[in-house]
């Protein structure tokens, strides 16, 4: 487990939970998916209050990725979605509107209905 890189996030917030559970589903157990409550001391180069912000991705180099940036590096590293990834590196605007989103969707997560534990339906 010691060469898999670990994905910290909000384990209070129902809407990260469920995300997070997409990002697990989607990379193929090749993260490590921690909730930053349990596990922050483990990682001395991440402040409780960026966990707070943004899930993190703390690569196994001891190198971390905030937020949007952390949900795409983790999706390549997965061999999926490289263009994506491509895009944001390599494009300033698109990097930029990629993070406003986040941080809008972050701003507001505890507003969502899935903060109220409310069931997700899956279409059929």
């Amino acid at each position: 487990m010691k060469d898999l890189s670990v994905v910290l996030y909000d384990g209070d917030c129902a809407l990260c939970c469920h995300w997070v559970e997409k990002l697990r589903s989607a990379t193929c157990g090749r993260l490590i998916f921690k909730p930053y409550q349990a596990t922050l001391g483990e990682f001395p180069q991440i402040l409780e209050k960026q966990c707070q912000d943004a899930i993190q991705l703390v690569m196994v180099n001891g190198k971390v990725f905030s937020g949007a940036h952390a949900v795409i590096k983790a999706l390549s590293l997965s061999g999926r979605n490289n263009f994506l990834l491509y895009v944001y590196e390599y494009s300033p605007f698109m990097a930029g509107m990629f993070e406003r989103v986040y941080r809008f969707i972050a701003a507001n997560r505890f507003r969502s209905s899935l903060s109220n534990n409310a069931v997700i339906k899956q279409r059929p």
